[in-house]
């Protein structure tokens, strides 16, 4: 016979111990596919089948029949559920249990109860058909549309199965063969069917590995996607670097930081390498190739973590501050394949603390220049006090000597270097602010030609002194004696700064905006709340200039970079202190070797509608009087009443004036030079002690003169007991330092004049008889 009935079977058992193999390790490495395993229980249940075959006649009828027929009828309804497990329908085990058990019930029964083979013959085919049918029916469910070639193969597979069983009923039934004849053909036949079943099973098993390889590629593009989105949004920057400096990937904040547009610097170059990259230490310096984050990642293995660099961002646009952490990306093998820096930019913090250091910085130095101001003021008003007494006396002294005397050219020398030290007095005052303060509308330009007009009779030959002054620029309110004073310390440390050499000294005016940027941020909210502009004065050399340890010293008052005599540290401090008491800022610009700027900025003088004259001189405050004490008399004219009473009637009785002061000095000295004007003067050092001389005679003074700065009781309360008692009594205070509060208060409290204490004696004897001979208020 062409078909060999036992060789067919025996095939048959190797070739489903095969599939059963394989499919068994299909399942084992593919867990998650459902159907291989499935698909090797009915390989090993066709084994079962295909051995209960060979063993008919071997073995009794009653188990080889019933067995084989239901191992062989179970193997299709298992790859059948290995198909619904594959598509991921459900699996009902126990319909399937039972089917398989009623099977061999009935196959039993037919042929130990009742032999009748049609009926077995029967019962099988029909099983086979059922499960066939049933598959086809699953098979187009699980792809109506035949988009899978696999799925329409396995579904023509399936067809031409059910076709074969029906041929094999056929045969059986109506071709006159016996069972014998006809089984070995379907047998090759259902053989062949099998193969090409499990390659379709293999085809969709690897059509299930690409789908879900397709699936998890496009998950793993979707995660690097949002991984990408995500640390492309960040605020914090994130550069990947390869071993070979190259860069692998950068993220948008990144790019910003590093100063590059969305496609990089320049899409048409590779971006820069980290070896041409410049960065800086938290001091500002350069960071040394071995200190740079991804070295030390390189030469480490280990993370980096919160070290701070800069980048330089170019010719003039500064530096960025970042915060970083870099660590290693290593591949399966533990090689480095990255260098992962991520770092946070902290320019503004960074921005922020130097400012806060500059303010505290500033507001040190402040508190600094008040506490020596205090104590500038003190000690300047009682020296003043002391010297105001040795000039006051050497003046008494020459007045008695006779003209030749030789003792005349000794207290010249005495007077000569008594003002020295009252120039260095007066240069104390203005530091700390302790001087009268005259402001009226000045032109700036105007007193910038006088200062310059001064300084070019001591100007070396070989300097050349430069004045500018932009037209249209506006007054400011100001002292002009003051202004001027800044200008000549500006201009004379310039030329002491061009130490001989030639050179160019260049003073300049103009006008800013109140919102000019070039203006300090506090002037600038004075003038725009005022609603005026800036006037800008700068004085500028090409001398030495500075270093920056000089430089933040130059305002310490008698701090000085001049050999000894040769300077006294005060012209600069004097100069901050004008600039402070009219409202303005100074900013001072200099490097070594390149000269020094000076810039000062002063508020425009506010428009004012002219109001009416009562009104204005009913509310203006007390204008600050000089006071004198020591300045040079002619020996050769002799002295004239200055009494009024005495100069119109040479018999009346003189003014009795009071004088307080607690220095004993300038109690002898003013008593002394008031007599010698033809004044009566009772002349005390207590305070208690001028109180009851005017409880004890309340109309037997004409002039109350009082030192402010006293212990105990200060000038303003003893002007306001005085004045208790006689109410039309002229009461004047004089002090060495003249602030507004004081004005205000001296107004108060009824007192005609604050006189400031200066160097001219006329002046003071002036102020006196004109107090005296003032009408009762």
């Amino acid at each position: 016979m062409i078909f060999d009935l036992p060789t067919l079977l025996a095939l048959r058992v190797g070739i489903d111990l095969l599939i059963a193999l394989a499919f068994w390790a299909q399942m084992r490495r593919y867990p998650a596919i459902g159907g291989p395993g499935w698909w090797s229980v009915s390989a090993l249940l066709g084994i079962v089948g295909s051995v209960m075959l060979l063993s008919r006649g071997g073995l009794p009828d009653a188990l080889t029949f019933p067995l084989g027929n239901t191992a062989l009828m179970v193997s299709a309804l298992c790859a059948w559920m290995g198909f619904r497990s594959y598509v991921g329908m459900p699996r009902p085990l126990l319909p399937i249990l039972a089917v398989s058990l009623a099977f061999f019930c009935v196959t039993l029964y037919f042929l130990v109860q009742w032999d009748v083979l049609v009926v077995r013959q029967g019962v099988f085919i029909a099983s086979m058909m059922a499960i066939t049918v049933l598959c086809l029916f699953d098979i187009r469910r699980a792809d109506p549309q035949g988009r899978v070639p696999e799925m329409v193969a396995l579904r023509w597979l399936t067809t031409v199965e059910f076709l074969g069983v029906v041929g094999f009923a056929v045969s059986l039934r109506f071709g006159g063969w016996s069972q014998a004849e006809v089984t070995p053909p379907f047998i090759f036949f259902f053989l062949l069917t099998k193969l090409l079943r499990v390659v379709l099973y293999g085809a969709l098993v690897s059509y299930r590995l690409r789908l879900d390889g397709d699936k998890a590629r496009q998950g793993l593009l979707m995660r690097e996607a949002d991984s990408r989105a995500l640390i492309d949004n960040l605020s914090a920057g994130v550069i990947v670097f390869r071993p070979d400096h190259t860069l692998s990937s950068i993220n948008a904040a990144a790019r910003r930081f590093l100063g590059w547009g969305a496609g990089g610097a320049n899409p048409a170059l590779p971006e820069p390498s980290v070896e041409g990259w410049q960065m800086l230490r938290e001091d500002g310096q350069p960071m040394r190739r071995h200190e740079m984050p991804f070295e030390r990642v390189l030469a480490t293995s280990l993370p980096v973590r919160s070290v701070v660099i800069g980048m330089p961002q170019g010719e003039g646009q500064g530096v960025h501050w970042a915060l970083c952490n870099a660590y290693p990306e290593n591949n399966a093998q533990g090689g480095l394949r990255h260098v992962v820096l991520t770092f946070i930019d902290i320019t503004s913090l960074k921005n922020a603390q130097a400012q806060q250091k500059h303010l505290q910085a500033q507001l040190a130095q402040s508190q600094k220049m008040e506490a020596l101001g205090t104590l500038a003021g003190g000690v300047a008003h009682d020296f003043n006090n002391i010297l105001a007494a040795i000039l006051g006396n050497a003046d008494l002294a020459r007045q008695d000597l006779p003209p030749g005397a030789e003792a005349r050219e000794s207290l010249h020398e005495i007077s000569t270097a008594a003002r020295r030290g009252r120039e260095l007095v007066r240069q104390i005052l203005a530091f700390s602010r302790q001087q009268p303060v005259e402001r009226k509308r000045v032109n700036v330009c105007s007193i910038l030609a006088e200062s310059c007009a001064l300084l070019r009779g001591a100007l070396p030959p070989q300097v050349e002194l430069v004045q500018v002054c932009a037209p249209g620029t506006p007054c400011i309110e100001a002292d002009a004696t003051q202004i001027g004073q800044v200008i000549v310390n500006l201009c004379t440390n310039a030329i002491h700064a061009l130490d001989g050499q030639p050179g160019r000294i260049e003073c300049r005016i103009d006008a800013l905006a109140s919102d000019s940027p070039l203006l300090p941020s506090e002037l600038a909210q004075v003038c725009a709340r005022l609603g005026v502009d800036a006037v800008r004065l700068s004085v500028s050399d090409n001398g030495s200039g500075m270093e920056e340890a000089v430089r933040n010293r130059i305002f310490e008052p008698f701090f000085t970079t001049k050999a000894v005599g040769q300077g006294t540290g005060l012209g600069l401090p004097v100069v901050l202190g004008i600039v402070q008491v009219h409202a303005g800022a100074i900013e001072v610009d200099s490097q070594p070797g390149r000269g020094t700027a000076f810039t000062l900025f002063f508020p425009a003088a506010v428009s004012r509608i002219t109001a009416d004259p009562e009104s204005t001189t009913a509310q203006a405050p007390l204008e600050p009087v000089t006071m004198g004490f020591i300045a040079t008399v002619r020996p050769s004219v002799p002295s004239t009443p200055s009494d009024p009473a005495m100069a119109e009637d040479p018999s009346a009785v003189p003014s009795h004036i009071l004088y307080l002061d607690d220095d004993d000095t300038l109690v002898f000295l003013v008593r002394r030079l008031l007599e010698r004007r033809g004044y009566r003067v009772t002349a005390v050092t207590s305070q208690t002690q001028a109180i009851d001389a005017v409880r004890a005679s309340p109309d037997g003074f004409q002039l109350l003169l009082t030192d402010f700065n006293m212990p105990g009781m200060s000038g303003l309360e003893v002007a306001r007991a005085v004045l208790e008692i006689n109410p039309k009594l002229p009461v004047a205070v004089a002090s060495g330092y003249i602030t507004d509060e004081l004005q205000a208060e001296a107004k108060a409290a009824g007192v005609r004049e604050v006189v400031f204490k200066t160097d001219a004696v006329e002046a003071f004897c002036e102020v006196v008889a004109r107090l005296v001979r003032s009408e009762p208020v």
